[in-house]
């Protein structure tokens, strides 16, 4: 029989499939001997069970009234006894940390006699009301789908007419009327009494929070964040501790070091007289662990011991969650943290400083994701610029946009390519969509650790919280800055510095990141860059440690796509190991398309060869510029792709202009009439799959012999000169072994000329890419004849999904993700169960057919981190992306063999 539920002491930090996240990390603080509520956990089993059949499995109500009943008997209580109640607490916990975006329902076992009983055992009926009250509104919102905000303008309201400014100031008469107010709520919205049953409390939110698993956020999220949609949930029933209970209790979230920075130190909120959900919240800001120092030296220094233990045990950052009840401090959770990307960096360093980590395993602390935005522009130092206010830096970045109050707003502007910064109050789990679009978040309220700073963070956007100088009425669409009296409206443009808490009037210009000065220019004039600036310093080191790292441990080489002089040599900056795709119809564009018209209108052989001729010189030189910023390095040049008709002047605008002319009795140049005539000869329905690739260069074969000669005697020119060129010859589209090896024996022919007249062994390999399915099944075929293989992914999902990606991208994929038919677009990421199984099958008969085949892969996908992982678990010898992307790829490529090392040992290394 299945087992759907677990004590915590029954699990442990490696059962996260099964416990979620927070199950998994509580009994693991428990084998710790940390102090943790008695509780259990219910499986990420039951959940699926839930969700496959809409309702639970048979046997977990019984498993569930096992373990209620061992907690009741370990604490000497009583679920919603009367006298002497025990509390719980439900709350969802995934595999993968998903902050907010499920639900938590606390104090389940309060109702209208048990809410006595508490008071009295408590000695505080103040308190016993607040709990009542909270769990009413929790328990409508999450469990019942009544909407939140007729509890919170009931209860701001109630403080509006009293003068209150807060929370704290509510008298117990006053939570008692709110009680009254909010059951009424609920039996407007449903028709029925809020549930007085305990048991049934419980029940209901142990549903709820399987239900939450597919809440429109929940799956945003996912999205994202490539979580797995058929993972679920784990549902964790905890003792309820109380921080609301006064004076000395409160509760706090905290991390073992900055998650913003990555500096060592203490950080984290801390409020009195509270209870969790009002941290996260951000309904009030917090105090400082510093201020908890002064306010109970001996539960700060119990934390501090127990957050040095849990950084020593999971050997990384940590976030936690803690309660203190009348100065006895108890542990919630413990997860490893999310960071800013910055931190990311910094921490893995630090932690291979001292002792924890190896230089290997720190690759597999930072992911492409983080890399990339630290790419990303900053503020210039010396702009001008006009200081709204400070506030609190949540997660570091330069975003410049529109005010926007709400998600409408925020994805109606984004869509139409307006840059937005979503302003908030505070923003809740319900604001992911805006969160999503948005280039930054700016919050009046909050700390380090309320909602926005926390999903901010795992996005990888710019966050500022805490800006109590900024009145912000949502409803109202305004802005309110107390300082100085001005107002700020939606649409108004600012700029906020995630990394000070500054925000500014007006668009601020940016400038390149120190990383980014790195990448391009080295680490010297990184460092030069950053001046007196230690932080930035730091950073840096950090990233060239981990990059130089990546490279050292990678299984594969990491080459760009560039198509000229500047763009190789850029790429050989963020430290290309070659060009694993130099597209040469790129050179025929701009005046020389005019010399590719000549070629097409050629009315003899004799006449398209003159026109050939003139292009010769041309491309030699753009090689030498190319085989030169590659100096040593392989380049490979992929002979022309697109149909010829690119080339020409559009059909129907040269018909519409000939009809016109002829409409009004001008004459019409016969150089037009030629083009049309060439234009509607070259037409085709699909240019996709027509008269492009290798069939272009089997119907005009003078193209191979100027594409070829041209890199031949380019590769001579750079020997003559002392370079050491490597060029290779890739022909696209293949389809067939007979195709490939009537172009490349003509191409071989062409290079042995060369050699002869000029006396050098060129050594030129010759290869195809395959972007057709038949091509992946035959590829042992081909191999015989050919020494490399180079996937064009981009062609190679376009012909497997049957897909022309230009007409679907902006068509109907947004609607394949929302329905979760994609969970990414699979231009974005390889789509391994179809176009995947064609690279590994290719791979595989490409290398049975030729045991010394070299295979990479130069579509987009080669600098997509998730795809990286994969083509190295294929084997490919070298992916191949835009230059920008290569430091992504060359870090991922290290992590990937690196974690697959850690998968063959049983290590499994922390990704």
């Amino acid at each position: 029989m299945t087992k759907f539920v677990y004590a915590f002491t029954e699990g442990n930090k490696d059962m996260k499939d099964l416990l979620g996240g927070k199950g998994a990390n509580l009994a693991e603080m428990v084998h710790m001997d940390l102090p943790v509520p008695p509780g259990f956990t219910i499986t990420t089993e039951a959940c699926r069970y839930y969700l496959s059949n809409g309702q639970e499995p048979e046997e977990l109500e019984a498993e569930v009234t096992r373990h209620l009943e061992a907690v009741e008997e370990q604490m000497g209580k009583k679920l919603g006894d009367p006298e002497d109640p025990l509390l719980l607490s439900v709350r969802s916990g995934a595999k993968f940390s998903m902050p907010g975006m499920m639900e938590t329902v606390l104090n389940i076992g309060l109702n209208d006699e048990s809410v006595k009983g508490l008071a009295a055992q408590s000695g505080n009926e103040r308190f016993a009301w607040d709990s009542y009250r909270r769990l009413i509104q929790m328990f409508a919102r999450t469990v019942l789908d009544i909407d939140g905000d007729f509890f919170s303008d009931a209860l701001h309201a109630l403080q509006k007419a009293k003068g209150y400014s807060g929370d704290l100031d509510m008298t117990t008469a006053d939570l008692q009327e709110l009680v009254e107010q909010f059951k009424g709520i609920v039996r407007r919205a449903t028709g029925y009494p809020f549930p007085q049953n305990p048991r049934r409390q419980m029940n209901l939110a142990i549903t709820a929070v399987f239900r939450s698993w597919n809440t429109e956020r929940a799956r945003i999220y996912r999205r994202r964040e490539h979580i797995p949609d058929d993972l679920g949930t784990a549902v964790n029933i905890c003792t309820m501790v109380f921080g609301n209970m006064g004076e000395k209790s409160g509760t706090g979230v905290a991390f073992t070091r900055d998650p913003s920075t990555g500096h060592s130190g203490v950080y984290g909120d801390y409020l009195v007289n509270a209870q969790g959900e009002d941290v996260v919240a951000g309904i009030r800001n917090t105090l400082s662990l510093k201020d908890l120092e002064q306010l109970d030296p001996v539960s700060y220094n119990e934390l501090m011991d127990i957050m040095k233990r849990l950084e020593n045990h999971y050997r990384d950052l940590c976030d936690i969650e803690f309660t203190i009840q009348e100065g006895k401090l108890w542990m919630l959770q413990t997860r490893v943290g999310k960071r800013t990307a910055a931190a990311a960096f910094r921490v893995a360093t630090q932690l291979v400083d001292e002792g924890l980590i190896s230089a290997e395993e720190a690759i597999t602390r930072t992911t492409g994701e983080q890399l990339t935005s630290l790419l990303f522009p900053q503020f210039q130092r010396d702009a001008q610029r006009t200081l709204i206010t400070k506030a609190m830096a949540a997660s570091p970045g330069a975003a410049v946009g529109e005010v926007v109050f709400s998600n409408e707003q925020a994805e109606a502007r984004a869509a139409e390519g307006a840059k937005v910064i979503l302003v908030r109050r505070e923003t809740n789990p319900d604001d992911l969509p805006g969160m999503v679009v948005a280039a930054g978040v700016l919050t009046a309220r909050g700390g380090k650790t309320s909602h926005a700073a926390v999903v901010a963070r795992g996005m990888g956007r710019t966050c500022v919280v805490g800006a109590e100088d900024l009145l912000v009425e949502e409803k109202a669409g305004t802005v309110f800055i107390k300082s100085t009296g001005q107002t700020l409206r939606a649409g108004d443009v600012i700029s906020i510095d995630g990394t000070t808490g500054e925000v500014f009037f007006g668009a601020v210009p940016v400038e390149d990141s120190p990383v980014m000065i790195y990448v391009s220019q080295g680490l010297e004039a990184a460092l030069e860059a950053a001046g007196d600036d230690v932080d930035t310093c730091e950073l840096v080191r950090s990233v060239d440690r981990i990059l130089t790292q990546a490279d050292k441990s990678a299984r594969m080489h990491v080459r760009a796509n560039a198509d000229n002089p500047e763009d190789a040599a850029r790429a050989r900056e963020f430290g290309a190991q070659g060009i694993g795709l130099c597209r040469t119809e790129h050179m025929f564009l701009g005046e020389r398309r005019e010399l590719i018209e000549h070629v097409i209108l050629a009315a003899t052989p004799e006449l398209q060869e003159a026109a050939l001729g003139a292009l010769m010189p041309l491309q030699r030189g753009d090689f030498e510029g190319i085989f030169e910023a590659m100096d040593g390095l392989p380049v490979v040049v992929r002979l022309i792709d697109p149909p010829l008709h690119e080339f020409l002047p559009d059909m129907t605008k040269l018909a519409v202009e000939v009809a016109t002319m002829e409409a009004r009795g001008q004459q019409v140049p016969e150089h037009t009439r030629t083009l049309l005539r060439a234009a509607t000869e070259r037409h085709e329905d699909n240019p996709m799959l027509g008269l492009r690739g290798v069939r272009l260069s089997i119907q005009i074969p003078g193209f191979v012999d100027l594409q070829v000669r041209a890199v031949a005697e380019a590769a001579v020119a750079c020997r003559k000169r002392g370079l050491d060129p490597h060029p290779e010859i890739m022909i696209p589209l293949i389809g067939s072994d007979k195709e490939f090896r009537l172009v490349a024996d003509r191409a071989r022919k062409i290079i042995a000329d060369v050699e002869r007249e000029s006396g050098y062994d060129l050594d030129i390999a010759i290869g195809n890419m395959i972007e057709l399915p038949r091509a992946a099944i035959i590829a042992e075929k081909i191999a015989e004849d050919s020494e490399f293989f180079s996937f064009g992914t981009n062609d190679l999902t376009q012909t497997t999904w049957g897909f022309s990606r230009d007409d679907v991208e902006h068509e109907f994929i947004p609607t394949y993700m929302a329905e979760g038919i994609f969970d990414t677009s699979p231009f974005e990421t390889i789509d391994r169960e179809g176009v995947g199984e064609l690279v590994r099958m290719g791979t595989e008969r490409g290398r049975k057919g030729n045991p010394n085949l070299t295979v990479g892969i130069c579509g987009e996908h080669g600098g997509d981190p998730a795809s990286v992982h994969f083509f190295d678990s294929v084997g490919l010898d070298y992916v191949s992306c835009s230059p920008f992307r290569v430091p992504v790829a060359r870090l991922e490529a290290g992590r990937a063999a690196v974690m697959a090392k850690g998968q063959e040992s049983g290590a499994g290394a922390t990704a």
